[in-house]
């Protein structure tokens, strides 16, 4: 019997695939005693249960068998001239259905943006640290990342215009640049109105293509709302990337991404490689939640829910962390970002937090080069309040030991 090498035949591409970090992690939350702040869920008490099932029996009455059949590609035309409604009404962006791809979540519009746009090589911009979704979803094309530091208002986009003109010298033009503007993951804090608008002034000059995620922007508990990149885009720059899993359920996997129809159309094509189409079903719910009203009338629950849970993390945190640890205060979204001494590895301490019971995700993991690991991400939206109250007090003992 011949034994095969399987990974002699595996693709270039699939030898270049790695396993998420914070997947992996995962694994060890799983017992019931340990207070994990690792993931990124919504809490489910967030999602309208009652509402949906109501909108399915209506959509099964009325429409029957063709909201169970296969859609289009692009996805339901009803839908995206819906969804094109919405955005020009609630954000100012100016489109129209031949603009907008429905996407089974951002992750899948970031896959489809890597497949369409990156070669071997490529450079691409990121903000350090980032959504660690985007380095699993470029990895297999090979990019070389660029990242610029963040500090409290969001991306530095003077170092970000000091390494485009560095670039330029050395011949060179990066395909993407990849941001969440608004209340980042992982890092929480949200970009200046100013920084936006250079951002564009740069993405102008140096031609640069934007990717702005956007899917926390709905999430906000404090603060005054910025615009979002994609109404300021004047030349076509800004990829949008929107999604319906913070704000609806994210089990019905569904975002979209609005952009040039160039642009839509490749990654039109791409999809049909993937999947042909997005969850026909969950684009008639979001449709009619979003035509009946429901998703405006709902997003102040979820808001007050989340609020209060991140006001009380603010406050334990505040209370129990040592002097040395600094962490930032973001005004909505579902992270923040913890900064511990500079001896101090997160990844080392890891294996002390889950003997005390209580898990997060390692920071390093946010870089592309594996850098600034002493730090690390907090979720604070899916925890109870107990949970949160206690998770603390587990979480400030192991890094008082490790300091000590």
């Amino acid at each position: 019997m011949i034994s095969l090498n399987y990974e002699e035949e595996f693709s270039e591409i699939a030898k270049n695939l790695k396993a998420s970090e914070i997947r992996e992690l995962l694994k060890f939350t799983q017992q019931p005693d340990i207070i994990s702040f690792a993931g990124g869920l919504p809490n489910p008490k967030s999602f309208p249960v009652e509402k949906i099932n109501s909108i399915v029996e209506n959509l099964l009455k009325k429409e029957g068998a063709s909201v169970l059949q296969y859609g289009s590609t692009e996805g339901v035309n009803s839908f995206r001239d819906t969804l094109s409604e919405f955005v020009n009404e609630r954000y100012n962006i100016k489109t129209k259905r031949e603009n907008i791809l429905i996407t089974a979540g951002s992750q899948q519009a970031l896959y489809l943006l890597a497949k369409i746009f990156i070669n071997p090589g490529d450079h691409v911009i990121v903000e350090a640290p980032t959504y660690i979704g985007v380095l699993t979803a470029f990895q297999s094309y090979s990019p070389k990342y660029i990242a610029i530091e963040m500090d409290d208002n969001g991306m530095d986009t003077h170092l970000l215009e000091e390494k485009l003109k560095e670039l330029k010298k050395d011949g060179i033009k990066p395909k993407l640049l990849y941001t969440i503007p608004t209340f980042q993951n992982p890092a929480g804090v949200t970009m200046s109105l100013d920084r936006r608008k250079h951002l564009l002034e740069l993405a102008e000059e140096f031609n640069l293509l934007v990717i702005e995620d956007d899917p926390y922007g709905e999430l906000r508990y404090s603060g005054e709302s910025l615009p979002i990149l994609k109404s300021m885009d004047k030349n076509g720059q800004v990829i949008y990337l929107g999604t319906f899993s913070k704000i609806l359920a994210p089990g019905l996997r569904l975002a979209h991404m609005i952009a040039n129809e160039e642009i839509i159309h490749k990654a039109v094509l791409a999809k049909q490689g993937i999947d042909l189409c997005t969850n026909t079903l969950g684009q008639y719910i979001a449709r009619d939640y979003i035509k009946g009203g429901y998703l405006i009338e709902h997003l102040p629950n979820i808001i007050r829910l989340y609020k209060g849970h991140r006001d009380l993390m603010l406050d334990m945190m505040e209370d129990e962390f040592p002097e040395n640890v600094r962490w930032t205060h973001p005004d909505g979204g579902m992270f923040l970002w913890v900064t511990l001494p500079p001896k101090i590895d997160a990844e080392m301490m890891f294996k002390k937090a889950i003997a005390h019971k209580v898990a997060y995700v390692i920071g390093s993991a946010f870089f592309p080069n594996r850098d600034h690991k002493n730090t690390m991400r907090l979720n604070f939206t899916y925890s109870t309040e107990e949970q949160i109250k206690e998770g603390i007090k587990r979480l400030a003992e192991v890094i008082k030991e490790e300091i000590s």
